[in-house]
């Protein structure tokens, strides 16, 4: 039996349709899993999550839709209103918003790429090699965690500025292409996903290192992978402080929609306009990985 095949008959590690999967008996008694539906109280706590959740997002469009005098009202409207592709125009208009986009787009993909791809590899390293100082790195690793970043803005700033980087994409690229939180996370779900035994049968089948990563751990990954590249385009997508320091004439989104409160007068339903078209690319990659999210929350579950 080739390592593919022992991966797949592994439970958490395979990529077929349910072979191989132990068969796990309830206990008698046992209450988690019994299969009694939601009462009324679990669906009623979580309609109040999804509304408290909800709520920013449709103020924002009720604002954005009514106008500046929707925030006077002593009952503010419930509806959108009819001005809302008008702000989105006088959003595009007012800054630099489709170049803006595009920056955000790049710099959130390119980093997102590079941190699942990089923290996979260290964090299958740190969990199932056995090299030596293999403690003390990931020790040094998860020590950098503890280090605010606004500790090391100013050199980091000075070495852009030596490089010549100030203003280009690469300043913000390149810091962000690998993170200690995602070498840790990876780390830590891939120590247990990931028995022993089958990355010995795996070498002793010939396989290489990088053979082995790719049928065996990269297959046992994805879930996790998938929660990780979520978040760290998310983190990149809203990140506001450096982009704003080191690009100047060629922000970000963030950064561009920061002008629409500069001035003395504030239209508010301008500058939530601009919040909702920031939001609205996030939602669209909710939707699209919230399958893997899901699976990967189960089989962590599971694993508990």
């Amino acid at each position: 039996m080739s390592v593919l095949q022992r991966a797949r008959a592994v439970p958490g590690t395979g990529t077929g349709s349910g072979a191989g999967k132990p068969i796990r008996k309830r206990r008698q008694g046992q209450s988690f899993g019994s299969g009694r539906r939601p009462g009324f109280l679990t669906y009623g706590i979580l309609l109040v999550f999804l509304f408290c959740s909800a709520y920013p997002l449709w103020w924002s469009v009720i604002i954005g839709s009514n106008g500046n005098p929707a925030l006077g009202q002593e009952w503010p409207p419930l509806l959108p209103g009819g001005r809302f592709w008008s702000n989105v125009s006088e959003v595009v208009n007012t800054v630099p918003f489709w170049q803006a986009l595009a920056n955000s787009v790049i710099i959130s993909g390119t980093i997102t790429v590079s941190v699942v791809i990089f923290s996979t590899l260290a964090g299958y390293a740190f969990a199932k090699l056995r090299f030596r100082g293999r403690g003390v790195l990931m020790v040094a690793v998860i020590a950098t965690m503890a280090i605010p970043t606004q500790l090391g803005i100013i050199p980091l700033f000075m070495v852009m500025q030596k490089l010549g980087w100030t203003g280009e994409l690469g300043a913000v690229i390149v810091p962000g292409l690998v993170t200690a939180f995602g070498v840790f996370f990876m780390r830590q779900y891939l120590v247990d996903v990931i028995p022993d035994e089958l990355i010995e049968s795996a070498r002793m089948d010939g396989a290489s290192m990088l053979g082995t990563f790719r049928h065996v751990a990269l297959p046992a990954a994805r879930p996790a992978m998938a929660i990780l590249g979520l978040f760290t385009f998310m983190t990149a997508w809203t990140d506001f402080m450096w982009p704003m320091l080191v690009l100047a004439d060629n922000p970000t989104l963030q950064v561009a929609l920061s002008q629409l409160q500069s001035a003395r007068y504030v239209d508010y339903s301008i500058v939530l306009t601009g919040a909702v078209l920031a939001t609205v690319p996030l939602l669209i990659l909710f939707v699209a990985a919230g399958k893997q999210l899901i699976s990967g929350i189960m089989q962590g579950a599971v694993k508990g």
